[in-house]
């Protein structure tokens, strides 16, 4: 069992930067891989990317391929969410999401367990 808390949402101009948190208690860290998710206003909730078991790999939508970055600190038991150059349309509620599975999943319906989610809202 994984408990997740997300935060560090908020509201910033276009262009801008937010670091969103999830931390996580209970299980081991390195047991599961660590997925970012968001969902839109009146959208379903989409991948933003993935970094596998060990840390060692990471995969990311094309939509947010370099200007997001996923990292953990597995001494806080803690995955983070770098965000740069921010557009009006990355608006959404963030989710950090745990999966059991190997390699880098990225279908909402492999994940096992959901942080609350924190809003991220970009003006333009």
């Amino acid at each position: 069992q994984v408990q997740l808390v997300d935060s560090g949402g908020g509201l910033v101009q276009a262009g801008g930067s937010l670091r969103l948190s999830c931390a996580a208690s209970g299980r081991a860290f390195s047991s599961y891989a660590l997925g970012w998710f968001r969902q839109a206003p009146g959208k379903e909730r989409e991948f933003v990317t993935v970094i596998n078991r060990t840390g060692a790999s990471t995969y990311y939508a094309d939509s947010v391929k370099g200007r997001f970055t996923a990292f953990t600190d597995n001494a806080k038991n803690a995955v983070y969410l770098q965000m740069n150059s921010l557009k009006p349309e990355d608006t959404a509620v963030y989710y950090c999401a745990a999966s059991k599975l190997a390699g880098l999943p990225w279908r909402n319906d492999q994940y096992d367990y959901w942080g609350q989610g924190t809003q991220v809202t970009v003006s333009s």
